[in-house]
């Protein structure tokens, strides 16, 4: 019986440490990458409005940055069971895990419209308005499926 308790209390323990995992990291760099997104969409998003003088060599340098960060591979940030039904700190929604394959493609949606934006993003401050419609469309498509609200 002693040994039928011994057997089943380790199993209970090593149950408990598969369960608490710790997606600490991977939550602070996808959070990284999304800052690094916003404050280049915002540097973009201001000139194309005039809130900020038009720079042709900045606004090149935030959409090769949003190009950049396109690329990373979303695999380490995005672990299942890094959603907001299972751990604190995200809105990233379990739809994530269970559509994923949509997920990917509205991650992919927006390397294109990054790769639009930079394409355009020197040419003037009046190719910003279009690049910029396009890039927050990219982001809605994730965010009303992907994101819980505030």
């Amino acid at each position: 019986m002693k040994m039928v308790f011994t057997l089943a209390a380790a199993a209970a323990m090593i149950g408990s440490i598969a369960v608490a995992q710790d997606f600490s990291a991977n939550l602070k760099a996808r959070q990284g990458q999304f800052r690094i997104m916003a404050l280049n969409v915002g540097i973009l998003g201001g000139m194309a409005q005039g809130k900020i003088a038009y720079d042709a060599e900045a606004a090149q340098r935030a959409a090769d940055t949003l190009v950049a960060v396109s690329h990373i591979d979303p695999t380490p940030l995005w672990v299942e069971g890094s959603d907001n039904m299972s751990i604190d700190g995200t809105r990233a929604m379990p739809s994530i895990w269970d559509d994923h394959d949509d997920f990917l493609a509205k991650w992919g949606g927006f390397g294109e419209a990054a790769a639009g934006m930079q394409l355009v993003a020197a040419t003037g401050q009046e190719a910003l308005g279009p690049a910029m419609g396009k890039l927050g469309g990219a982001c809605k498509a994730c965010h009303d499926v992907h994101r819980a609200p505030n």
